[in-house]
C-alpha cells in the first residue's frame, strides 16, 4: 500500500466536515432551534413508520419537485444507512438547482441505533 497523499486528504476532510454532520450533532442542531431544514429522501410508507423529528419526505420520484426544500436554510438531507446512496445523490441534484445541502452520515439507520428521537 501506498502513502496517501495529504494534500488530498486534507481537501477530502475539510469537504467532509463542511458537507456532513453526524446524528448527535443534528440533534443539537434540532434542540437549539437551528435553523435548517431535515429532508428525509427515503420512501413514503418507510418515512410515515418512523422519521426525525421535523424532517419533511421527498422521496427520489419527486426530487424535481424540489418540494419542501429551504433556499435560506441549510437542507440537511438523509437516507437508510451509510450503504445507501440515496441521500448523496439526491444531495447532488439539490446543490445543482442552487441549494444548500449537507448529508446525514449513517443516515436513518445510524439516528435510531443511537436512540435519537423519532417521529410518527
Amino acid at each position: 500500500m501506498t502513502l496517501v497523499d495529504t494534500n488530498k486528504a486534507v481537501e477530502y476532510f475539510q469537504n467532509k466536515m463542511e458537507f456532513t454532520t453526524g446524528p448527535f450533532e443534528l440533534k443539537s442542531l434540532i434542540d437549539s432551534g437551528e435553523n435548517i431544514n431535515i429532508i428525509d429522501v427515503r420512501l413514503y410508507e418507510d418515512f410515515v413508520s418512523g422519521h426525525i423529528p421535523s424532517s419533511v419526505n421527498l422521496p427520489r420520484e419527486k426530487w424535481e419537485t424540489l418540494e419542501g426544500l429551504s433556499h435560506d436554510r441549510n437542507n440537511i438531507v438523509y437516507c437508510y444507512s451509510d450503504a445507501c446512496h440515496l441521500s448523496a445523490a439526491a444531495a447532488l441534484l439539490f446543490a445543482e438547482r442552487g441549494f444548500s445541502v449537507i448529508e446525514l452520515d449513517g443516515g436513518f439507520d445510524e439516528w435510531k441505533r443511537h436512540g435519537l428521537p423519532l417521529e410518527t
